[in-house]
């Protein structure tokens, strides 16, 4: 895989390349610059190019980011690289791989609900997503908690 310019920088943090990615654009940003644009949106949408505008939908690491992995905190930048990857990259993601990916997306939707700065709508569809889950919760229940009605006359 080739690598970036050697006389570019990062756009975003405006410093040499640390963990280098491409993305689907052709930019080039340092892999825990462009995680740290996505983790600043929304939880369930892909981050824009901060050059030009247009959504990633896939993150390229170079070569040599992958045998830089074997730092802790590389390995940790290049495991959400692939959960990104695996999210918004269009390949099919089969139930155990959502269900691994849960916990993410619940802490990542709990600390969106938490920040002041979010707008209404955000904690509007929480309230329905949660709704909908106590309500699959209860039809699925064993337990009847609430009877549907007595028919006999006394």
């Amino acid at each position: 895989m080739e690598s970036p310019p050697q006389d570019d920088t990062c756009s975003i943090c405006l410093g040499s390349f640390t963990l280098p990615c491409q993305a689907n654009c052709s930019h080039w940003f340092c892999g825990e610059c462009i995680l740290n644009v996505w983790h600043h949106g929304s939880v369930f949408q892909q981050c824009k190019c901060p050059i030009c505008r247009c959504f990633i939908n896939l993150l390229k690491p170079t070569d040599a980011s992958v045998q830089e992995g074997k730092d802790t905190k590389a390995s940790q930048v290049l495991k959400s690289i692939k959960k990104y990857n695996r999210s918004f990259g269009g390949e099919p993601s089969n139930l155990i791989q959502k269900l691994q990916d849960l916990p993410f997306f619940i802490r990542r939707l709990a600390t969106e609900l938490m920040d002041p700065r979010r707008p209404l709508p955000s904690v509007f569809r929480a309230h329905i997503t949660f709704a909908l889950s106590l309500s699959a919760m209860y039809v699925l229940s064993p337990v009847d908690m609430l009877p549907e009605g007595k028919t006999t006359c006394s």
